[in-house]
């Protein structure tokens, strides 16, 4: 009965989560559903994936002691100020640790961001996206579908990142 049990389990997890058969979450592919994730504002307001359904979105995970995601905010930021008009939303989800938001709004106004900085303390985006480093970077488009992903810093000329973003907007 407990291996039924554990078996039901995984089968749910695998339909509904893309877990793998033990259960333990899959990192999202190209062309499957981004997977639900939702977090705070620096000023502590929630936020969802969800609400920028039917917007193409960059998910990047940084944070400000990590040495190529200074390298790659300004590559965002030239990304963001060419695209958003035609509806692309970069997200900069930070996982540096609780009570650092200062730290968080330094580094930004540092870099001149102007597109959302969600906060992230408990890293679930991590456990959520199975992060294994940063920056990590991901472009769901106005479906919700994972189009491009990268480990690793993001340049704003990287031909299939602006491949998929063209494609995707």
């Amino acid at each position: 009965m407990k291996l039924l049990r554990l078996g039901m389990m995984a089968l749910v997890c695998t339909a509904l989560f893309g877990c793998d058969l033990e259960g333990i979450p899959r990192a999202p592919e190209v062309g499957a559903l981004a997977p639900e994730y939702s977090s705070r504002t620096l000023a502590g307001d929630s936020v969802s994936l969800s609400d920028y359904q039917g917007e193409v979105v960059v998910l990047n995970v940084w944070a400000t002691w990590c040495i190529p995601c200074r390298e790659e905010i300004p590559a965002l930021q030239r990304l963001h100020d060419r695209y958003h008009e035609e509806g692309l939303r970069i997200v900069g989800v930070s996982v540096d640790a609780r009570g650092e938001e200062a730290a968080i709004r330094s580094f930004a106004d540092e870099f001149d961001v102007t597109f959302d900085i969600w906060y992230d303390p408990a890293q679930r985006v991590i456990s959520t996206y199975q992060v294994i480093g940063v920056p990590n970077t991901y472009l769901i488009d106005r479906e919700g579908i994972v189009r491009w992903k990268h480990i690793g810093p993001v340049t704003d000329d990287d031909p299939q990142l602006l491949s998929a973003l063209e494609s995707a907007l």
